[in-house]
Order: structure tokens, then sequence, then C-alpha cells
């Protein structure tokens, strides 16, 4: 059977990034997509303008009808804009969700505009976490949660894994692109597992919707895996995208990765 995943998340208008990422991660990698849309945002490939968070009770009504309706094989969890929404998508995840929940802790755009309000920093930690099966925080995410600097070293990183492993998700994937190295190195831990998952570094700058992309992608590939095989998936699909993304001509900022770089190549040489 073809799993169905459902992505919580907000808009972006230029495809990038968001649940317009998340779809198409999910098309490419297999599984039939759905989606309940948390906020909608006005931003493109150079930056955020403004969004506008839906009513929570909306967002819960949204979540209703799929369950009510279709069954879910994994959810995925991104922007949520405030604490009035973490909440409610926290209440909905108790109530339905039997299958792998990935969070990823959408705070800050890669134009580095906010997108999570100060107030939902708690909710997401407090609520949300601990549903999670997989969480993806990359560094200044996990010093925002964890309310300490952002990490240095991979030393630093081993220790922030281990504070936000406390924090109650069942497993951390903790993105190491923002140390200052040859080498991505993200760390992935679990019970009992604990490993260094290193990347040759892609030079683009065509990176918009990674972290979107990523957690969608593991959210695709964990009905009917364990997470050390989804993530690895996961990283390999993402990677192969960021190398194929100079195909496109999006933007004139952080232009999207490749969601179809697999699908669309095949097309034109059949």
């Amino acid at each position: 059977m073809i799993p169905n995943v459902l992505t919580i998340a907000g808009t972006d208008p230029t495809g990038g990034a968001g649940i317009q990422a998340d779809l198409k991660t999910f098309s490419a990698l297999g599984v039939y997509g759905m989606s309940a849309i948390t906020a909608v945002v006005a931003q493109n490939t150079c930056g955020v303008r403004s969004f506008v968070a839906l009513e929570p009770d909306f967002v819960g009504e949204q979540i209703d009808a799929v369950f009510d309706d279709v069954r879910v094989d994994a959810v995925k969890v991104g922007m949520i804009a405030n604490a009035a929404i973490a909440r409610v998508v926290a209440d909905r995840l108790r109530r339905y969700a039997r299958c792998p929940v990935v969070v990823d802790p959408v705070m800050v755009a890669k134009s580095g505009d906010h997108l999570l309000l100060p107030d939902a920093v708690a909710a997401l930690r407090e609520e949300l976490l601990p549903l999670a099966t997989l969480i993806t925080p990359n560094l200044p995410e996990a010093a925002v949660l964890l309310d300490r600097p952002p990490p240095q070293t991979l030393d630093d990183m081993r220790e922030m894994l281990t504070a936000l492993r406390a924090l109650g998700p069942q497993w951390v994937l903790l993105k190491g692109g923002h140390l200052r190295a040859p080498h991505s190195t993200d760390l992935l831990a679990g019970p009992d597992v604990e490993l260094a998952l290193p990347a040759q570094r892609i030079d683009t700058t065509r990176d918009h919707g990674t972290g979107c992309t990523l957690a969608a992608a593991a959210a695709a590939s964990l009905p009917g895996n364990d997470v050390l095989s989804a993530v690895r998936r996961a990283k390999d699909y993402l990677n192969a995208a960021l190398a194929a993304a100079g195909e496109l001509d999006v933007g004139s900022g952080r232009g999207p990765v490749h969601h179809f770089h697999a699908l669309w190549t095949q097309s034109r040489t059949d």
C-alpha cells in the first residue's frame, strides 16, 4: 500500500519551502501527500516579508478532517507560528497519531527572517517535542530550544544532543551544517544509538527549503522503515536535490533545491 503522509506547516508562494516543498518531496519519494496549513507566508528566495497565522481552531479542523477520513502513516510538523497553534497541533497528535511523527522546529528562514513568535518556543519544547519520533533541529534552532549558545565544535554538538533527547523525543537528528568545516556532519541519537553522519559540503547558494525537505523526506521514508534507514534515505535525497539545484532558475536570492531531480532527469532522457 502507498503510504499517506500529512504535513502540518506554513506556505511558500515560490514553492521552495514549507508545505509546497513537503508535498514535492512526498511525491518524489513515492508517498501520497496531505497538508494542514498553519500560516500563510509572503516570502520568496530573497526573504520573508510577512506571515499571517491561521486561527488555531481552524488548524485543528484541518487536521480533524484528514484523520476522520484518511489512514495517516506518518506526520511531519514544520512551521507552527505561535503557541496557540502548537498546543492545538499537540492536542490533535495526542488524539489521533498512531504513526511516526517528525518535528522540524522551524524558527528562522534561510534568509534570517523569524517564522516563530517568541511565545511559541516554550510550547514547542513542552508540547510537541515529547510527541516526536524524530526531531531535526539545526544548530541555531537547537540553541534556542535549550537556551544556550550555538555549538562551535562536534564535541559541543554531542553535549547538545544529550540535552535535546532529554526534552522527550525518541530520536534527534542534530544538523551540523552551520559548523565551519569541510564536511557537514549531522549527529543522530536514539535509544542506545549515537552516530555521526558526515557528508561532503555542496558548494551552492541554491539551498532554500533544505530543512523542510530533509524532515519531509524522513517522514516519507519512515512508514515501513526504521529511523536510521529513513534518515539515511532522507539525507541521500537532499544531497542529490542540492547537487542538481543548478538545473533550476528560480528567483534572484537563495534558490530552491531540485525536488524532482531524479524524475525530471529521467523524463528528459527517455
